[in-house]
């Protein structure tokens, strides 16, 4: 396993390069050596290395800490050990400020090289099993871009492999931050239709005409401003898939348009006569309550039908705590290119503190949390103080039983309650009521009470 791991010894003296080399080597690693600074940054350029000894005071202008600082810029994870022979308190802080790992004094001391070396490799073989586990853990729980090992979740991707290449329109549900953007986008490129467009459109971010115009296009003169004839963007996703974020914050006028596209499959751009037909499958997505907007009359009931063919409800974070360490993990890996920062885990007191949050912004909330964290740690693991600003979920308060209420009443409501949260799905209602699904069955035929609350 040593030999896995190459170290660079860079130092002008032969007898002291040679010997560190032999030791080393001795130990059972592979060794590569340069006699000038210029010479061990192109072999660092040419190889990766686990270690690098580097000679503190060395002709040719380049001394130890530039080559270091040069070396680290190629090989961020290389952990460099700054050897000299001139020892004083100054030149100590400046190698580690600069990003050396040891500090050492010729001469030097076989025994402490391999005990230092030993120490160093099995830290990094920690970091490499660690990592490797969590890019398998990733693999396995990761389904188009979204990670989750979150039973619900799992249903949800076994369920957008089975609609993936239908036409069926798809409603998507769940609060802000839940990824519903990324769950259309999962069911579009893994269907038939990925080769073809995939449009989004945010519905709450537009006025009503400018809207109306975005989706069906205009015609040239239609109104003020219209220059020239535009297609919508139903005629740009023609043969794809068109995202509507945000449907129930729509108006009236445009719940009519869009309905007539869901059912005949053609549109007119505004101020247009020509009939438009186009092949284009239908996702919707609203962090709002459709059934009471229908209710209330805001939301039109034969528009919610049309678009609620294939219902998709996506948990908030607060209720799939064990995505929250993958999530975490896989966020410090990405952000860590994008930021440049030599951030390689995370601390299980940064992660308890991560699990006892709400998490009202759900995943992207967390993903911004991290990327704060990142920004200003000073350590290659994020520790629970990086986390400060993230503030502990609040006890809830006590539950009051309702005056006047038996216990039959009590039950009711408690059994109609758990439906509704688990969309009338008996088993996970049975478990979280902690009843056996006969049981369950048993009360809904008493109470006679409807199993899809």
């Amino acid at each position: 396993m040593k030999t896995h791991w190459n170290i660079l010894v860079v130092d002008d003296e032969e007898i002291m390069r040679e010997s560190l080399a032999a030791w080393l080597r001795e130990d059972g690693f592979a060794v590569d050596t340069a006699t000038c600074g210029k010479e061990g940054v192109d072999r660092a350029r040419e190889k990766e290395y686990a270690i690098c000894f580097i000679d503190l005071k060395m002709p040719g202008g380049v001394d130890g800490i530039e080559t270091m600082m040069e070396i680290k810029k190629i090989q961020p994870e290389a952990s460099v050990i700054i050897v000299t022979a001139y020892a004083t308190v100054d030149t100590a802080i400046t190698a580690m400020k600069e990003g050396a790992q040891e500090y050492i004094v010729k001469p030097c001391n076989p025994e402490e090289i391999s005990l230092l070396v030993s120490r160093i490799i099995k830290v990094k073989n920690l970091q490499r099993e660690n990592s490797i586990l969590r890019k398998k853990l990733l693999k396995q729980y990761s389904f188009c871009d979204i990670i989750s090992k979150n039973a619900k979740m799992l249903d949800i991707f076994t369920l957008i492999r089975e609609i993936s290449s239908l036409r069926s329109t798809v409603l998507i549900q769940g609060e802000s931050g839940t990824g519903k953007e990324l769950i259309a986008r999962a069911i579009h490129y893994s269907g038939e239709r990925a080769h073809k467009p995939f449009i989004g459109v945010s519905c709450a971010a537009l006025a009503e005409s400018l809207l109306e115009s975005e989706l069906f296009g205009h015609e040239k003169g239609s109104f003020t401003g219209a220059s020239s004839q535009k297609k919508g963007k139903f005629e740009l996703a023609d043969g794809g898939t068109i995202f509507l974020d945000e449907i129930g914050d729509i108006s009236p006028k445009v719940q009519i348009d869009l309905l007539r596209v869901l059912q005949e499959r053609t549109l007119y751009r505004v101020g247009g006569t020509e009939q438009i037909n186009v092949d284009v499958r239908i996702i919707a997505a609203t962090n709002k309550d459709l059934e009471a907007a229908v209710r209330d009359r805001t939301f039109r009931d034969d528009l919610f039908y049309r678009l609620n063919v294939i219902n998709i409800h996506i948990p908030p974070l607060r209720e799939r705590g064990e995505d929250i360490p993958l999530l975490a993990h896989h966020f410090i890996e990405h952000l860590s290119h994008e930021l440049g920062k030599e951030i390689i885990d995370i601390s299980e007191g940064a992660l308890k503190r991560l699990l006892n949050h709400n998490w009202p912004g759900n995943v992207r909330e967390l993903e911004n949390a991290v990327e704060r964290a990142m920004v200003t740690s000073k350590s290659r693991v994020l520790a629970e103080e990086d986390f400060a600003f993230v503030n502990h979920t609040p006890e809830r308060e006590a539950w009051a039983v309702p005056p006047q209420l038996t216990m039959e009443e009590i039950e009711n409501r408690v059994i109609t309650t758990t439906l509704h949260r688990t969309h009338g799905n008996i088993k996970e209602a049975a478990t979280i009521l902690g009843i056996d699904r006969s049981t369950l069955y048993d009360r809904l035929k008493r109470y006679n009470l409807p199993r899809n609350q």
